[in-house]
């Protein structure tokens, strides 16, 4: 099969050929599908593009809706804008956007050099990318047999036989879990660097690349998108001289809604879209090579001692220097008889003292007086979080609560969605009555808790809280509420618009006037009570509710029908007419 090449193909792209491409290339239409050259595929700075992005202008004078991104604000953001203080730290470069693709359908139907296999150790035909081998042709499993495996995080390279591309680079990637999420990333960065090192090594130039991540292997879509994307900038930054293209490959469209909310921040087009970026990119964007960046894996030499600084031969002690590829610090100093101190630290802090701080606040919570627990309010000593580590507690339980079944906490019906209120806001409605602490996992229930509010907390909402008769029930107390909140984290507390509580018990109000002193008081200072269900209706109109039935009965118990009619079919309740 003649090969075309991808530099000379990319030349003569143009817009209506690219939308007609996309259309007709989308995975599931038809039987074999044809080969794709590349100045059919969508290139990222082609203009026709531009409706992809999601801080584009809508409409003269409108701007993006807010939900265009989604996640991974900065967490180290004090106030209510983003994270974007100081240079940008993906600026625009129309050199290396010009080399980003985005192509929904299989790599191995595009006409470039180099395609990606996302496989296991073995290399076997069972574990690879479904429909490769099929394509390829036997010859591709009998070389790949001669491999002798491959380890996790690294990449081998054979002949694509019968594919359009010239050669096929065998990556495997991790498995995930949430208690070795670090490591999941850097073996996950090291695929997509070790598949565009070969690339290189190898004088070719172009490289159609899937999402390594798997199902089977649990690693969550969005989180590893964003390794996959910055991992690419990053490599693009040093070696765009020797790369015209790499082709971004998704079969799903919950995979490619991801990679066009998510490529605007690591390749910004424009100087709005780096504003954007400056404000949404996550904390954490990893090193000069896109990998994650560990603590405990920096080093710094500390200062030479007092009495050698001193002494007539001492030598000034200049700035540290970064050590290539890393992530360590060298001094440059060519007195190897200096008295160093080979201390491993933090560049920021060291590790083990960061942990002593921790448990020093522990110990100094738990020994202070515990007004609340005296008072029945539950333990409330723990230590306080910073944003990072809010961030980075709510991270870690996100990724958990999208790897499980929680179908169990669902059908108690303790939480759903709501439709929105009088302001338009989305609304989150919780049922006191139904939760049963008893029969809870409350593990589980926490998880379910942080899945279900991730959609809502990324722009304003508000909470529906029915009360009705949950004072029959065992409450959690202020502790949990409390732990409930950081795992939550600050875009919760900063997006959270009103909490309206129906039918409220002094109790209730006496535990929420608790939450204000000794929690947040700026989250339960929005509490708005409400004694009645029409009332309620002020705020939130009646047929964005769905209301149990427990609840009007309540409301006609403690009200006494007053002003309102239930209609007992439709559950519609309207008001008594006068006289």
């Amino acid at each position: 099969m003649q090969h075309r090449s991808p530099a000379a193909a990319s030349a003569s792209a143009s817009p209506g050929a690219v939308a007609a491409a996309a259309a007709a290339m989308a995975p599931g239409v038809g039987g074999v599908e044809p080969a794709v050259a590349l100045d059919q595929v969508p290139r990222w700075s082609d203009p026709d593009q531009r409706f992809h992005s999601p801080s584009s202008p809508t409409a003269a004078g409108s701007e993006a809706p807010a939900s265009s991104f989604l996640s991974f604000a900065d967490p180290l953001d004090a106030a209510a804008g983003g994270g974007g203080h100081g240079a940008c730290r993906f600026p625009v470069d129309p050199e290396v956007n010009s080399r980003i693709y985005l192509w929904r359908g299989h790599p191995w139907n595009l006409e470039v050099d180099a395609v990606v296999n996302s496989t296991n150790e073995s290399l076997d035909e069972a574990h690879s990318s479904p429909g490769l081998h099929a394509a390829a042709g036997p010859e591709l499993a009998e070389e790949c047999a001669t491999l002798g495996g491959c380890r996790t995080g690294m990449a081998k390279m054979t002949n694509a036989y019968d594919l359009p591309a010239r050669k096929v680079i065998h990556t495997v990637g991790p498995k995930y879990a949430v208690k070795y999420h670090t490591a999941a990333e850097s073996a996950l960065s090291h695929c997509y660097r070790s598949c565009l090192e070969l690339l290189v090594e190898n004088g070719l130039e172009s490289i159609a690349m899937g999402c390594i991540y798997t199902e089977a292997k649990n690693y969550p879509r969005e989180p590893a998108a964003h390794v996959a994307i910055r991992t690419v900038r990053r490599f693009l930054e040093k070696q765009k001289d020797k790369i015209t293209a790499v082709v971004f490959c998704t079969i799903s469209s919950t995979d490619t809604e991801i990679y066009k909310r998510l490529l605007p921040l690591y390749f910004p087009r424009d100087k709005q879209e780096e504003e954007m970026a400056s404000l949404k990119l996550p904390a954490d964007v990893g090193d000069e090579n896109g990998e994650p960046i560990i603590d405990e894996r920096k080093i710094r030499i500390k200062t030479l001692p007092a009495e050698a600084a001193n002494s007539k031969y001492a030598v000034p002690v200049p700035a540290d220097i970064p050590l290539s590829g890393s992530g360590l610090t060298r001094r440059r100093n060519s007195k190897l008889d200096s008295y160093l101190d080979p201390s491993f630290m933090s560049i920021i802090k060291d590790p083990d003292l960061r942990r002593k701080e921790q448990w020093e606040k522990s110990a100094q919570a738990k020994k202070g007086f515990n007004f609340a627990k005296l008072l029945g309010f539950g333990d409330l000593g723990g230590p306080a979080l910073s944003a990072a580590e809010e961030y980075s507690l709510h991270q870690r339980y996100l990724a958990k609560a999208n790897s499980l079944n929680l179908s169990e906490i669902a059908e108690m019906k303790i939480i759903y969605r709501g439709g929105v209120d009088s302001e338009g806001r989305p609304i989150m409605v919780v049922v006191g009555a139904h939760f049963l602490l008893r029969c809870l996992d409350l593990e589980r229930f926490i998880l379910y808790v942080i899945k279900e509010f991730e959609p809502l907390i990324q722009k304003p909402y508000s909470i529906v809280y029915f009360h009705s008769a949950a004072s029959l029930q065992v409450q959690p107390d202020l502790g949990f509420m409390k732990r409930l909140q950081q795992m939550l984290g600050r875009k919760h507390q900063r997006n959270l618009q009103a909490i309206y509580v129906l039918h409220p018990t002094l109790g209730l109000r006496t535990a929420i006037l608790a939450l204000q002193l000794l929690v947040d008081g700026d989250v339960w200072k929005k509490v708005v009570y409400v004694d009645r269900l029409m009332q309620l209706f002020r705020y939130v109109p009646r047929e964005q509710l769905t209301i149990p039935d427990f609840v009007f009965q309540h409301d006609l118990e403690v009200n006494g029908g007053k002003g309102i009619i239930v209609d007992p079919r439709t559950k519609h309740v309207y008001q008594r007419p006068s006289g």
